[in-house]
């Protein structure tokens, strides 16, 4: 494989595959916290409404706040279970590792400047950075709470 082919095709596709990935766990992390923290604002609010309004007319409060309820500990089981922080920072961490790799190779900075062959420090750097990445990530999915 040429060296413009590898940093198209692998270096190029997994800074992107890694960005996305990211970029779609912060918002499914920012998502779940944050309903989590609003429906469990609304439910003491809720309640309190109901033990002071004590009517035939309010007892639909009470099965908001049980869907409530549910919804919090399934959002919260739901986030812990997909681990979508954890996933987030790591893929945005392989991201960033990848980019800087790219950037020295391409300025022929750092360990690049020096190298016999540049081309082949870069495969095996990346090469590595990504088998580490998916170690981890396997190590990590079956990591118990």
């Amino acid at each position: 494989m040429k060296e413009e082919q590898y940093i198209k095709e692998r270096v190029d596709g997994q800074l992107n595959w890694y960005s996305k990935k990211s970029v779609t766990n912060k918002k499914y992390h920012l998502w779940t916290r944050g309903l989590v923290i609003v429906f469990s604002a609304i439910i003491p609010f809720a309640a309190g409404f109901l033990e002071t309004h004590k009517n035939d007319s309010t007892t639909y409060l009470n099965y908001v706040i049980g869907v409530l309820g549910m919804l919090v500990a399934i959002l919260t089981g739901v986030s812990a279970l997909m681990k979508f922080q954890e996933k987030w920072v790591k893929y945005r961490s392989t991201s960033e590792a990848l980019k800087h790799e790219k950037y020295l190779y391409m300025t022929s900075s750092g360990g690049y400047k020096n190298a016999d062959d540049p081309f082949h420090l870069l495969v095996t750097t990346v090469e590595n950075l990504i088998s580490k990445e998916n170690a981890t990530w396997g190590e990590f999915m079956n990591k118990e709470d």
